[in-house]
């Protein structure tokens, strides 16, 4: 049962509501491959997408997602909308309700922007990342692409090192995975993850080798220099000797069925070689199919309980 007005984070969402996305996105998947099933069960609704920052996977694969259920999906250019005349994020919001918007996704370099969006307008929002604080639907479709081949969540271990520190990709993980029953560990240099982070119920670490010893999962995460004000490490040469994850490190340290995983944009030889990247271990493309297939199952689920009055925040 989802019973949702918007979709702003893991923190909130219970076990029960996670697993819901991620039994309807296995349904959603095959619409993918095969044309004939896609629908027109979204013909009534309209989409519009609100990307404050860059964006390649998430924004197309919600605009996709959309399509394929027969959504009239637009894009706000914000780059040419009235945001650069000095619009607020909330009086962009209640001029789009007006238009009769139905579900709004919105990416923002600010902290809470999604939430302070969803309490001013009647349409559904989706958080499709806000600062460093949460970017619920890529954990979401990492949680799906982890049940896909590891079949369950309870007792895996999984490890996601890099710029944990400015990941909310990291945040969300995090809330899902322990949700799940999973074991999480966060590594990578002591700048760049806090043990302040073992709040969330995960191991923290900046042994390399130690984080990824019996791994199911190794996630890597790439540096984001666009949210530092200092340079955490001396040269990425240096990081990724000391804490970018090889072959060999997998070989010695990680279960043989070890999965690799990234939310990209992928940056090669930093914080995964390039033999790790295209390796037979690798799902990365795998998770960009993926996170169609749970964007279609977040926008059926909230569109349906819109239309039935909505429910929790």
């Amino acid at each position: 049962m989802f019973r949702r007005k918007d979709l702003l984070g893991l923190r909130d969402l219970s076990r029960e509501e996670i697993m819901t996305i991620l039994e309807l996105a296995a349904e959603m998947k095959q619409k993918i491959d095969d044309p004939s099933l896609r629908s027109t069960e979204l013909k009534k609704s309209s989409i519009v997408t609100l990307f404050y920052e860059n964006s390649t996977r998430t924004k197309m694969s919600f605009m996709l997602a959309g399509d394929y259920l027969g959504a009239m999906v637009k894009d706000l250019g914000v780059s040419t909308s009235s945001v650069n005349k000095g619009e607020s994020l909330i009086d962009t919001g209640m001029t789009l309700d007006q238009m009769g918007i139905n579900v709004m996704i919105i990416r923002h370099q600010l902290t809470g922007a999604a939430h302070i969006l969803a309490k001013n307008v009647k349409a559904s929002v989706v958080n499709a990342g806000d600062g460093s604080n949460e970017h619920p639907t890529q954990a979401l479709l990492d949680l799906f692409t982890i049940l896909e081949y590891k079949k369950r969540f309870e007792g895996l271990n999984v490890t996601i090192l890099g710029d944990i520190s400015h990941s909310r990709v990291a945040r969300s993980n995090a809330f899902g995975l322990t949700k799940l029953g999973a074991n999480v560990t966060l590594a990578g240099p002591s700048t760049l993850v806090s043990n302040s982070m073992k709040c969330l119920g995960v191991n923290v670490t900046s042994d390399i080798p130690a984080a990824i010893s019996n791994a199911d999962v190794v996630m890597g995460l790439r540096i984001q220099f666009e949210r530092q004000k200092n340079m955490p490490f001396p040269n990425l040469r240096e990081y990724s000797s000391l804490f970018g994850v090889n072959n060999e490190l997998l070989k010695k340290y990680a279960k043989e069925d070890v999965l690799i995983m990234h939310p990209g944009p992928v940056n090669r030889g930093v914080e995964l070689a390039s033999e790790v990247i295209d390796g037979k271990n690798s799902v990365i493309n795998i998770q960009v199919k993926n996170g169609v297939a749970v964007r279609m199952a977040i926008l059926k689920l909230l569109t349906e309980s819109n239309v039935q009055g909505g429910g929790a925040q």
